[in-house]
């Protein structure tokens, strides 16, 4: 969330810091699988009342409000979900309040990544997860999900996290950055790729311009 999640060693802030009132800034995060591209901030700074509509993220974390790095100050962001992303098993070392405001999307709780456990989420829909409970999740179609809470929101990756930029790209990733691949989602050049104990996934840019995940083992070359 969207994932995602960047982090890495096992525990990462989700959000920079803040910028100077008036200004956006955005940096990398690893928030969740499919949510590298960047934290962008919305409306004022502070307790200065405001109305951020619901529109397309020009990120995959927008912060609304607070920040979710600063320990005991209340935030609340938007996460984006790509298609076909699933995020692995994680922690967070506060309660953790989701709704999902765009799309459906897919939760559950457990030590193990099952798609069985997973409770279908439509817009609208709510979870309360309490601190230090593992959980996992998957958007087949894409989401938008909001979170509140109270700092530090950090995560922790239970199997830990990898990137294909790490160390060059060597380890769980057959493929490489800028490899053109077809899936079942469609033809596409891979952007990212991100790796969990047996979950590895590609972050892909369609033709058409449009991005989405997909498991490896969907993954062909073209």
């Amino acid at each position: 969330m969207r994932l995602l999640l960047p982090i890495l060693c096992l525990a990462l802030a989700c959000g920079p810091a803040t910028p100077p009132a008036g200004e956006s800034e955005t940096g990398e995060t690893r928030t969740a699988f499919g949510a590298a591209s960047g934290v962008t901030r919305a409306g004022g700074q502070g307790a200065q009342p405001r109305v951020i509509p619901l529109q397309a993220l020009s990120g995959d974390v927008e912060i609304l409000f607070g920040d979710p790095d600063t320990p005991g100050e209340a935030f609340v962001m938007r996460i984006r979900e790509l298609p076909g992303t699933k995020i692995p098993l994680h922690t967070h070392p506060v309660d953790e309040h989701l709704t999902v405001v765009q799309g459906t999307f897919y939760f559950a709780v457990g030590e193990t990544w099952e798609s069985e456990a997973l409770k279908e989420m439509r817009s609208g829909a709510y979870a309360f997860v309490p601190k230090g409970t593992t959980m996992f999740g998957y958007a087949p179609e894409g989401a938008i999900v909001q979170v509140h809470g109270v700092g530090p929101f950090h995560i922790h990756w239970r199997d830990g996290l990898k990137l294909l930029d790490d160390a060059g790209g060597s380890g769980p990733f057959r493929f490489r950055k800028g490899e053109r691949v077809r899936t079942p989602r469609g033809r596409g050049t891979i952007r990212q790729g991100y790796a969990s104990g047996t979950l590895v996934q590609y972050e892909i840019e369609g033709e058409g311009g449009n991005l989405f995940m997909a498991d490896e083992v969907e993954v062909a070359r073209w």
